[in-house]
């Protein structure tokens, strides 16, 4: 019997694309597990579970997750209650009686991270740990579509002002991410239970780097604009978003400046055969991605 992959986040960038590259297999069944049916793909022999309440819904994620061999657990959108909604799933799918779970952790994820956020996901594998249910982790780096949305048009020019200092970032295509996770969905290998692999692009950048990048794909100038702590929350605060969504954009920078965002592995080219995408090559293959620096 083929086994059933529940894919979270079905609807979402990356979700989506895991779906796109599952689909067709003779040897699995997706569940595509969604807020909104509406919104699901349309992929031939797929269920559809939806779940209005997401996450934060554990008896209605665990009927959705109910006799899935696999679980695709993509991490929960930016929210106050984000670990709490990470901790209602991770229960949910134990109690579904899922055998095995893939989850999109954060590179350097660890409990005294300097990104607030990557706290959230060492979190997040420690329950996943206790379960005892077999796990893999994926602990993804930067976006690599990140790039362009860290800069604002500003005089003709496209500006990242962050205090980032001169820390690198090993930016990954979520194309990449996505073949990464079809091949270890694809292969239920004992091999892989208890794995935490950090999955990353082929180049740490610093964010000088990345406006170079930004300048050569647009044929735009851009330039980093180096900032203090202070600055960037000033430069933030007006926007009217929370306190800890502030925190979690400046602490990111901060984590870039610290080193724990500069790691370079082989898990692409490993796991999928191919090599991994510059940020260059991931923008001229997405100019929607940037499309608003040009405005």
């Amino acid at each position: 019997m083929p086994r059933v992959i529940a894919v979270t986040g079905a609807t979402g960038a990356l979700g989506r694309r895991v779906v796109e590259r599952l689909a067709g297999r003779d040897d699995v069944r997706l569940r595509l597990v969604v807020r909104d049916a509406a919104r699901a793909p349309r992929v031939t022999g797929a269920e559809v579970a939806a779940v209005p309440a997401g996450y934060a819904d554990g008896p209605g994620l665990a009927a959705a997750l109910n006799g899935a061999h696999t679980l695709y657990l993509v991490s929960a959108a930016e929210a106050e209650d984000r670990l709490q909604q990470h901790l209602t799933a991770v229960a949910a799918a134990a109690a579904a009686g899922v055998q095995r779970v893939v989850y999109t952790s954060f590179l350097g994820a660890a409990p005294d991270a300097v990104f607030t956020l990557a706290r959230q996901h060492a979190a997040t594998e420690a329950a996943l740990a206790a379960t005892g249910v077999r796990t893999t982790v994926l602990r993804h780096a930067m976006y690599a579509d990140f790039v362009p949305f860290f800069a604002v048009a500003e005089g003709g020019r496209a500006v990242i002002a962050a205090p980032a200092d001169d820390g690198r970032a090993s930016f990954v295509s979520r194309d990449d991410l996505a073949d990464v996770a079809a091949a270890v969905l694809g292969e239920d290998s004992p091999a892989l239970d208890g794995a935490v692999l950090d999955v990353t692009g082929p180049e740490a950048l610093s964010l000088d780097d990345a406006a170079a990048v930004l300048a050569d794909v647009t044929g735009r100038p851009a330039v980093y604009r180096r900032q203090t702590v202070a600055e960037a929350w000033a430069t933030r605060r007006p926007s009217g978003h929370p306190d800890w969504e502030i925190e979690g954009w400046v602490t990111s920078y901060r984590a870039i400046a610290a080193g724990e965002m500069a790691r370079v592995t082989d898990a692409v080219p490993a796991l999928t055969g191919h090599p991994a995408r510059t940020v260059a090559e991931h923008l001229r293959t997405h100019p929607e991605d940037w499309v608003h620096l040009r405005s």
